[in-house]
């Protein structure tokens, strides 16, 4: 028999509209730069720059402004933002977001079993996950031309290969805004929860709002009271997963789902009023709980580097890293 909260859920996903909302472009921006800032010195120069900083602070705003290309474009991406947990942590009342799959067609076979579907659900781990794993591939093309432009002796092939690590630095910083986006949304716990914009058709007890709390919240809030230099110190000391990814971006997710009462019990305070320092106060430790696993999934993503293939068709990175194998070939391709 379903509990009143998993029907109310059921229900209100068949009326409710997708979720629209993200931080402003301010509270994206200050989740990129800072955790980019916090990036030890012992990372790639590049990434170290004030230029680099600046990259990954406007495309973390990206996938906001893509928005509205098109029904398929918006169709396809919209439900990356977020993922709609109940009051246990499990999405519509089905799977632990903890124990979620490894693939997204496993994900839609869970959620079909139980009369929903990842669009309507939202599939924002995978998101997160998806662009950990692409990082570590550019950085295992990054290292493997960086090692080859050091060894190749053919002036030519140099100058190719220092080409295109130019191309594959400005990729890196791309897939960390993308990246940056998706794990600013988790860390905004409306963003993880079926009570994303005032309480909702649920069991409310405690007369939380009824009201549309949700941009002002992360919009006019941040942008009136917050900047990255105001972030960096409330970040987190590095924290890297050491399990199964999908494992850690779910627990973390659960963690920020936690957050959704706190947060409703702030706004019923009047914390989310103007001049009152609660609603700056969750806002801003929210943002560096972002910008914190920012940093450490940067991290994870160039340790897990080490284990990768290279080029088409991929050679392992160790191979050319230790001279067993020349990188020019399968960095250029051959077909």
């Amino acid at each position: 028999m379903l509990t009143r909260l998993r029907a109310a859920a059921l229900v209100f996903a068949l009326i409710a509209p997708a979720q629209a909302f993200a931080w402003g472009g301010m509270g994206h921006r200050i989740v990129g730069q800072a955790a980019m800032q916090a990036l030890p010195a012992e990372m790639p120069g590049f990434m170290l720059s004030r230029q680099a900083v600046e990259a990954v602070g406007e495309f973390s705003r990206e996938p906001d402004r893509s928005k509205s290309s098109g029904k398929t474009h918006d169709t396809n991406r919209d439900a990356a933002h977020f993922i709609d947990l109940d009051d246990n942590a499990r999405v519509f009342g089905g799977p632990l977001v903890s124990e979620l799959p490894p693939t997204r067609a496993e994900y839609e076979k869970l959620m079909q079993a139980i009369g929903q579907d990842s669009w309507k659900a939202g599939y924002l781990p995978y998101a997160i996950v998806d662009q950990a794993q692409q990082l570590a591939k550019d950085f295992a093309h990054w290292r493997a031309e960086t090692y080859a432009i050091a060894h190749e002796k053919d002036r030519k092939r140099v100058a190719w290969m220092k080409a295109d690590r130019a191309r594959r630095e400005a990729q890196i910083l791309l897939t960390i805004g993308y990246m940056s986006h998706y794990v600013g949304d988790g860390a905004q716990p409306l963003h993880t929860t079926l009570h994303y914009n005032g309480w909702g058709p649920f069991p409310n007890p405690n007369g939380y709002t009824q009201a549309k709390v949700h941009a002002d919240f992360e919009g006019a809030l941040v942008v009136t009271t917050t900047t990255t230099d105001l972030i960096r110190p409330k970040m987190a000391e590095p924290s890297v997963c050491e399990g199964d990814l999908m494992v850690c971006v779910g627990t973390w997710l659960a963690a920020s789902t936690a957050q959704t009462i706190p947060f409703y019990e702030m706004e019923k305070a009047g914390g989310l009023k103007p001049g009152d320092p609660r609603g700056v106060a969750f806002a801003q430790a929210r943002l560096a709980v972002g910008a914190s696993e920012l940093r450490d999934l940067i991290l994870w993503s160039w340790k897990a580097s080490d284990t990768l293939a290279v080029g088409w068709t991929p050679v392992p990175l160790t191979d050319i890293l230790s001279g067993k194998t020349p990188a020019y070939p399968y960095l250029y391709g051959i077909d």
